[in-house]
């Protein structure tokens, strides 16, 4: 007859044996991840997405492989990118950009999806709600509402209080930047602004719309963070130097190329804050049940260099409240 506390020990040691090779399978599995965007194969993979994933313990090759698809732009390329992560049965989705929200979203109910910056996924009906999604997505979204990009219209009469014709680079595919244009064409009227919103979705479209903008003499520039817009950059920045315009944006690096002044969310801390939500996915959270964050905190980055090739002087005012200023 067997005794009790041998019959304890061999059941102690039966489970922790179990544990063990729970572990151990868990310790080989090799996660793959699908990154779907709508930029340019040139851009790559974040590199904050991959620092903060690394630091999390995943390593590339090793316990971890992304599978990384770019539509340059081409909306119309999204479904079939997204197919093609599923058929190669990836873990997850990591989605930036609204427009890839949704491509994900209308290829697969199962597959988690993680949001790395979109617009108010609500709005869009995307999920349920923020504080429980439901389904397979949740993530991070790039702006609390579209009155942001009318705080930025705000932001440059400040800068700039003589401007009274800016004109607004955008584009009508992404569903959130015609809400914001709304806010903006809101706010112009008492701001002592007339708007030129054109929208533009490919090169020429763009080549045309800088071309009618300077027939009609516009003395400020808007430029949302869309992917045309940032595919073909370097082209709108050559023409608002070469017609001397105070110029806003929403990515800061756009004010590093030489742009007046950005004020948006940060969009390192989007992709290093999707890396988080991955991570806890794949230790077995439900994404259905995860709240989706939304930005708190928003940049202001004014470049005072631009401002003196423009003839400009900053109200200090604005300095001091500026996130970063670049001399």
């Amino acid at each position: 007859m067997k005794r009790p506390g041998l019959i304890f020990l061999i059941i102690l040691l039966s489970g922790l044996v179990t544990a063990l090779a729970a572990t151990a399978q868990q310790a080989g599995k090799v996660y793959r991840i699908g990154y779907l965007s709508l930029g340019s194969p040139s851009d790559g993979v974040s590199p904050q997405f991959r620092d903060t994933l690394r630091q999390l313990g995943y390593v590339e090759g090793q316990n971890l492989l992304i599978e990384s698809r770019f539509a340059d732009a081409k909306v119309d390329e999204l479904p079939r990118l997204a197919a093609d992560l599923i058929q190669r049965k990836v873990d997850l989705i990591v989605t930036i950009g609204t427009p890839t929200t949704q491509a994900a979203k209308d290829a697969t109910t199962t597959i988690p999806i993680v949001m790395g910056g979109s617009a108010d996924p609500v709005e869009h009906g995307l999920v349920v709600s923020l504080a429980r999604p439901g389904g397979n997505i949740t993530g991070v979204t790039h702006s609390p509402g579209p009155q942001l990009a009318a705080k930025g219209i705000e932001l440059l009469k400040e800068a700039v209080p003589k401007i009274s014709h800016v004109g607004v680079l955008w584009d009508s595919s992404g569903i959130h930047e015609g809400l914001s244009l709304q806010e903006q064409q809101r706010a112009a009227p008492t701001l002592g602004i007339n708007l030129l919103a054109i929208d533009a979705k490919t090169l020429p479209e763009l080549t045309a719309a800088l071309s009618q903008m300077k027939r009609d003499r516009v003395d400020g520039l808007f430029v949302f963070p869309n992917f045309i817009n940032g595919k073909h950059a370097q082209l709108i920045l050559d023409f608002a130097s070469t017609n001397r315009l105070s110029t806003m944006f929403q990515e800061t690096w756009w004010v590093e190329k030489g742009g007046l002044m950005s004020y948006y969310t940060n969009w390192d801390r989007l992709r290093e804050r999707a890396a988080v939500f991955v991570d806890k996915i794949l230790k077995g959270a439900n994404p259905g049940e995860i709240p989706i964050e939304q930005p708190t905190k928003f940049d202001l980055v004014i470049s005072v260099k631009t401002a003196k090739m423009l003839g400009l002087t900053i109200p200090q005012s604005l300095l001091l409240r500026a996130d970063q200023v670049m001399q």
